[in-house]
């Protein structure tokens, strides 16, 4: 199994600004990022940045890193452009990993790579995991996914679906609903054709950016993990929990 994972990283944040070079025990951030991503099995990590600093923090930490424009509207439009630098070619699979997953799971990086290596119909593949609590089925933050027989990607929401019909979110559903895990894989030439593709209204609609390939008919595969992905580093608070998982192991 060949791929490549690429962490997209820009320094805009509005909740918490140069959030890519955030003090992780003495590390940045997406160096942290990238050095989890080396632990799976990726024949090579790269660092999709926007600005110069981001670069420099990772060569210093001897992590290979990219210069990329600051005004692409997603992180998809960013690795499409790193594609190109790279010289990668369409028949590539390459692991989108968040530049805020400083904990993520590299068997998760693995099997977003297997699985689209094994499903020539999807361009793309994704995780999700078995939603245990009432609170995350009904949150609209916390994605939900519905599959079909083979695994592959019916619908995405931040709705609470599969919706319960006698019990609506008084209980969770059995079998139990799928959070959306946002690791994806991607074949190279997909992922330089999708920024390309018109955008869609249910992209809009749920500010869900996978829908756009669904809408224009790309299919998705899933792997389902039978565990949650480590915590992701969104607000100031996710940001004091990480710090101090990374200060105990110092």
């Amino acid at each position: 199994m060949s791929f490549c994972v690429l962490i997209p990283a820009r320094m805009a944040s509005s909740r918490l600004p140069d959030k890519p070079l955030a003090d992780l025990g003495g590390v940045p951030m997406v160096v942290r990022v990238a050095q989890r991503a080396l632990l799976s099995s990726a024949s090579r990590v790269v660092v999709a940045a926007d600005d110069a600093r981001i670069v420099q923090a990772c060569q210093a930490h001897q992590i290979e890193a990219v210069l990329t424009r600051t005004d692409h509207p997603s992180g998809s439009d960013r690795l499409a452009e790193a594609c190109d630098l790279l010289g990668l070619n369409d028949t590539d699979v390459v692991v989108n990993v968040q530049g805020d997953e400083p904990l993520i799971d590299p068997d998760s990086i693995d099997a977003a790579a297997q699985l689209l290596q094994e499903r020539d119909d999807c361009s793309m593949s994704t995780l999700a995991h078995a939603i245990d609590n009432v609170a995350d089925f009904a949150n609209p933050n916390v994605v939900k996914v519905v599959l079909d027989a083979r695994n592959t990607a019916l619908y995405f929401s931040r709705a609470p679906i599969a919706w319960w019909r006698d019990g609506g979110i008084t209980a969770l559903p059995d079998p139990a609903p799928l959070r959306h895990v946002g690791l994806y894989g991607y074949r190279v030439g997909f992922l330089r054709e999708f920024p390309k593709l018109a955008i869609s209204p249910l992209e809009v609609t749920e500010s869900l950016e996978q829908l756009r390939a669904m809408w224009h008919g790309h299919r998705i595969a899933v792997h389902i993990s039978p565990h949650s992905p480590g915590p992701g580093v969104d607000t100031p608070e996710d940001l004091t929990r990480v710090r101090a998982h990374f200060e105990a192991q110092a």
